[in-house]
């Protein structure tokens, strides 16, 4: 723990979150959504970051390295998803990733995250996210409806939030721990489909949204307030106001 002084008094700083951002892979500009994500959630929290970004060319099947060790979460307080990988199966791997959340890292789910390894034979990458999604709409704006105005994460939430463009994710299911936040009309399906939820999965908090495809949805006051209260509260920093605790605001 860290001290500061103002007007005279000793000041308690906690120590910065240590987030690890992984991101990648097919159909999003994960090069410039890095920096929109880094800098807007640490402008708006105490967090620092590593990034790990591959799968630069497109690939729809890349193994991320760092999955690779059975401790990949290890030095890091949260685990930020913003990656595209739908075409890898391989069980083993996916396994590996969800057992490192169950034992207790938090994770922060972020739009084609919810796609990744959704050809795979084991519904753990589902169970771990909170909803299974197959397929999305078309490309358009969307208005989101808050569904817990009293939640934390959904505090400074609007009541509804016009997307300035979107790609609306069907969801086929919610699973058992999983918490709708708010949702949006699908207009192919005609029926409502949950965009923004927290999920618990073993020990780990999870916070997961399908927002995101578009880099001016993302850049956005609005979404990255969001996400930034869904991180904090994965990692049990945010009050029941909806504002960081003592020493993890800015």
């Amino acid at each position: 723990m860290l001290y500061s002084v103002m007007a005279g008094q000793a000041v308690e700083k906690e120590a910065p979150l240590r987030a690890l951002l992984v991101t990648g892979g097919c159909c999003h500009d994960y090069e410039t959504q890095k920096g929109i994500l880094t800098n807007g959630i640490s402008a708006r929290a105490n967090v620092t970051w590593t990034v790990v970004h591959e799968a630069t060319n497109n690939e729809k099947d890349h193994e991320f390295s760092i999955y690779k060790n059975a401790d990949w979460t290890k030095g890091f307080d949260v685990i930020v998803h913003n990656e595209c990988s739908g075409k890898l199966t391989n069980v083993t791997v996916i396994e590996r990733i969800v057992s490192a959340h169950t034992r207790g890292v938090p994770a922060v789910m972020i739009h084609c995250t919810m796609h990744s390894y959704r050809d795979a034979e084991t519904d753990e990458w589902r169970k771990l996210v909170g909803v299974t999604s197959m397929r999305h709409q078309r490309h358009e704006p969307f208005e989101v409806e808050n569904l817990q105005p009293e939640h934390p994460v959904m505090k400074d939430f609007p009541v509804t939030w016009k997307t300035p463009n979107g790609e609306l994710y069907e969801i086929e299911k919610l699973w058992p721990n999983c918490k709708p936040l708010a949702q949006a009309y699908g207009t192919r399906t005609k029926k409502d489909h949950a965009c923004i939820w927290v999920n618990t999965y073993g020990k780990a908090r999870v916070f997961g949204t399908t927002l995101g495809h578009f880099n001016e949805e993302m850049d956005n006051e609005v979404f990255l307030g969001l996400v930034t209260r869904g991180l904090l509260w994965s990692c049990n920093k945010l009050d029941d106001n909806g504002k960081p605790k003592a020493g993890y605001g800015k």
